[in-house]
């Protein structure tokens, strides 16, 4: 371990540790926490290490005075972690330590980056604070300087986790050419509006945005404040998710909050325009919840209220399966904290090779195995693969 305590020695007394993860427990702990996370942080303009405990269900915090942080950090690797990477200024370094301790450092690519030490580190947000957007002030959400109203700092946060997620797709939308986007129930259109100005105003994507929803006087409001904005590649439309075509084919789709299965004809609507990026944020998942039988899960179903989440689980989880059959990867997604508001999964697919018939063997069998006849599954038959028809 003597090489290991010099390295530690000499990067907490130069100041150049960056950040520490410690993980592979070399047994289980007392505390119960499974994950440690270590920065450096300034209190009362005192340097000190924060040491980030990460349990099942919480995370907790100790900072400790910069003079006892190499000896503690050294102490969790003798008898509590056998791995680690410590994050510096000069290099990254991969510590495995073997059951008979057995100490291996090995020295990665050099960043270069400078530490920040400050106690609570700013969250960087695509849509930054202070860096008046015109779309988020005529929506009231900003005030001309920038400033995020506090009683909108929420949906500010959730614009740019949406943001964040659609940053993260951008390779799958086409180049050279004009970007299709279909946005089925835009409401209010908050997403809809951070959407083109992340694409159009910060990106410099040539965008088509067209914001599809039923009720006339929010799309009347919309469509009023695109022009106003001179968004000329953003349009608002009354029209209904299953019914709409006015488009052969779409690159993108956006779909939030549809309710039950109207976010099935959503996704239905996506795959058979070929879109490369979908993204949907589901809503009042009912279906599933008359149909799913197994006795296996009788604690579950036999309660409303599990019965309830378990079927809301499974839908979107019957979801993501079916568009993997289709020709996609998919993923679920932490749309917002669930503080905020219960439906807090994103449902973010693009179109990809993938094992089609392994995904087509997943979901069949947690089909059956559930007893249910999901709409999705019946609207893309004619794309799926094998026979779908479910087993009794």
């Amino acid at each position: 371990m003597e090489q290991l305590a010099q390295l530690i020695n000499r990067v907490i007394e130069q100041s150049l540790l960056d950040s520490a993860v410690l993980s592979q427990l070399r047994k289980k702990t007392e505390e119960g926490y499974t994950k440690l996370i270590v920065k450096p942080v300034l209190v009362r303009d005192e340097l000190h290490l924060q040491f980030e405990y990460h349990f099942a269900n919480k995370v907790t915090h100790e900072n400790v005075p910069w003079a006892q942080a190499s000896e503690r950090l050294l102490e969790l690797f003798e008898t509590t972690f056998r791995q680690g990477l410590l994050r510096t200024t000069e290099a990254d370094y991969q510590v495995l330590i073997s059951k008979k301790f057995k100490v291996s450092i090995r020295q990665q690519a050099a960043v270069v980056k400078k530490v920040d030490v400050s106690h609570n580190r700013k969250k960087q947000y695509v849509l930054n604070e202070g860096d008046p957007v015109p779309f988020l002030i005529e929506l009231g959400i900003m005030n001309e300087q920038g400033k995020v109203l506090a009683a909108k700092y929420d949906k500010f946060k959730q614009i740019n986790r949406f943001l964040e997620m659609v940053a993260d797709v951008l390779p799958y939308l086409p180049q050279g050419r004009t970007v299709r986007i279909l946005d089925f129930g835009c409401g209010k259109s908050y997403l809809t509006f951070a959407l083109y100005h992340f694409l159009k105003v910060q990106s410099g994507k040539d965008v088509h945005i067209i914001g599809l929803d039923l009720k006339k006087d929010v799309i009347e409001h919309c469509e009023s404040l695109a022009r106003r904005l001179q968004y000329d590649g953003l349009s608002f439309l009354v029209g209904d998710i299953a019914e709409y075509g006015g488009v052969d084919t779409v690159d993108m789709v956006v779909t939030l909050h549809a309710c039950d299965i109207a976010t099935d004809a959503a996704l239905n609507k996506a795959v058979r325009w070929g879109a490369s990026v979908i993204l949907s944020v589901p809503c009042c998942q009912h279906e599933l919840y008359r149909q799913v039988e197994q006795e296996v899960l009788g604690p579950i179903l036999e309660h409303g209220i599990l019965r309830e989440r378990f079927a809301s689980l499974s839908t979107d989880a019957v979801r993501a399966k079916l568009l993997d059959c289709v020709g996609y990867r998919t993923q679920l997604l932490e749309f917002i904290d669930m503080e905020h508001t219960p439906k807090n999964l994103l449902i973010r697919a693009v179109r990809t090779e993938g094992n089609v018939e392994q995904s087509w063997q997943q979901y069949t069998a947690f089909r059956d195995f559930l007893s249910i006849q999901p709409y999705l599954e019946r609207a893309l038959a004619d794309l799926l693969p094998g026979d779908s028809a479910p087993k009794r």
